[in-house]
């Protein structure tokens, strides 16, 4: 055998040349193809295709709460990563742009910096530094089953007519995070931490904002939102039901029906609390009351979710090469609160069933509080029930 250097890790295998090889990449060399196109080729033209990872960090008595992500869109050959930090009501946030290039292993963007050590086992986040005044170390570990599912968006109701369907493909998870937070100089650490994560990819009906609208309007960038819970015989991420590994109960369960009675601010009709009764595929409905935790949230407008927050940059769009943006925003100021509300990731203390915990509620807001005063299927407010 040569004594030759091996690279340790694929993803930074391509040299310059690959610039004279397109399509080619150092992943074609591995035995992984599951079509005739190389790997860099998405099996659709659809510029909305994408690539995502996504991630929600807390500790358990809300302080501190991380949410951070990346995607790339291989047709449009751009990539995007966010971090937010939110401690003591005080967001900060980092977005970062860069061109995918050759090597599609490399899921670093600028200052944000995930390596995978283990496949849908263990991540490491770093945040280096940055203009915000944040900086993380954070080793997460997958302490759920994985299971593969898409949902698909109908042929007969699409935009456009005709068009590819929406989807959003993966799979998701709860796990641990242990490692550190630097806020200004000031050092958090965070032990036994708990949170959440998915990796999905698909045909993004949000990607690039109105130039891939039909209509040309801005998109919204979700609307039922999102709950992320994990008691210690259940877990509720969304639609399903997840279990630890080694569980005895097969793949996964499923929520049948959801009923929500919720609390909003005044004013800024901003989710405050409330309780949700999740009706599960056993027949058990699970009662989780949810109290938000003083302005422990992430507003995802910062992450480019719904479009960022002047509405002037949307997902997949090319900022420039290696460019970062930073921006500290107060949450305690009703003021920035309306202004950046949207799809927003609330860190809550959760009961149920005599346990109580942490997890995180996202509601598209305003329109939550709205649907619960027209009283929608499904949604009330707290009180009128």
């Amino acid at each position: 055998m040569s004594n030759a250097t091996v690279p340790t890790d694929w993803a930074y295998e391509a040299d310059d040349h690959f610039a004279e090889q397109f399509p080619l990449s150092p992943l074609d060399d591995h035995l992984i193809h599951q079509t005739p196109d190389p790997i860099r080729v998405a099996a659709t033209t659809d510029p909305r295709f994408f690539e995502r990872h996504w991630n929600v960090f807390h500790d358990s008595i809300g302080e501190v709460l991380v949410v951070t992500g990346g995607s790339f869109y291989p047709n449009l050959d751009t990539a995007e990563a966010f971090a937010i930090v939110t401690h003591q009501g005080i967001q900060r946030s980092v977005r970062a742009f860069r061109r995918i290039g050759a090597n599609r292993g490399n899921i670093h963007v600028g200052p944000i910096q995930p390596t995978i050590l283990a496949g849908m086992r263990e991540w490491r986040h770093e945040l280096a530094e940055n203009g915000a005044g944040i900086r993380y170390d954070l080793h997460w570990r997958d302490t759920h089953r994985q299971i593969y599912r898409a949902a698909y968006g109908s042929l007969d109701h699409g935009k456009p007519a005709g068009g590819q369907r929406h989807v959003t493909s993966g799979f998701e998870s709860f796990g641990s995070v242990d490692g550190w937070i630097d806020i200004d100089g000031k050092r958090i650490e965070l032990t036994r931490g708990r949170g959440t994560r998915d990796r999905h990819w698909g045909i993004g009906r949000g990607v690039g904002g109105p130039r891939y609208q039909p209509d040309g309007k801005p998109p919204k960038a979700g609307w039922i939102g999102g709950v992320w819970i994990a008691f210690s015989s259940f877990a509720i991420w969304g639609p399903i039901v997840l279990y630890p590994y080694g569980d005895g109960r097969k793949r996964h369960g499923k929520v049948r029906k959801v009923h929500r009675r919720l609390r909003f601010e005044e004013g800024t009709h901003v989710f405050c609390g409330g309780e949700i009764d999740f009706t599960l595929d056993t027949g058990e409905i699970k009662r989780v009351r949810f109290e938000r935790i003083g302005q422990q949230s992430a507003y995802m407008t910062c992450a480019l979710y719904g479009g960022s927050p002047d509405k002037t940059i949307w997902q997949s769009d090319y900022v420039g090469d290696d460019v970062v943006h930073t921006d500290v925003h107060d949450l305690n100021d009703p003021a920035v609160r309306t202004a950046l509300r949207g799809l927003d990731e609330h860190h809550c203390l959760i009961h149920c069933d005599g346990e109580t915990t942490t997890g995180i509620l996202q509601p598209l807001e305003p329109d939550a509080y709205e649907a619960c005063v027209r009283g929608d299927d499904g949604w009330a407010l707290l009180g009128n029930a």
